[in-house]
């Protein structure tokens, strides 16, 4: 018995890639970034991003939580 469609893995969801120009699985993950150049202000100019590569062509996106 074969599967035409493979089962995404935990961290991998299936969504519109605009590079492939379809939906493609995606490895999506979550990273903390600081977004001050300031060095006093650093500690508190931390945000989290949304980061999805795509599993077909390599591209990599990011978004900031706060404005999805």
């Amino acid at each position: 018995m074969s599967k035409s469609k493979s089962s995404p893995r935990n961290n991998e969801f299936v969504e519109e890639c605009p590079s492939c120009e379809s939906r493609t699985p995606h490895d999506v993950s979550i990273e903390i970034k600081t977004e001050s150049r300031k060095r006093e202000n650093r500690e508190f100019s931390r945000e989290p991003y949304r980061v999805t590569t795509c599993s077909r062509c390599g591209n990599t996106r990011s978004q900031r939580m706060n404005d999805a």
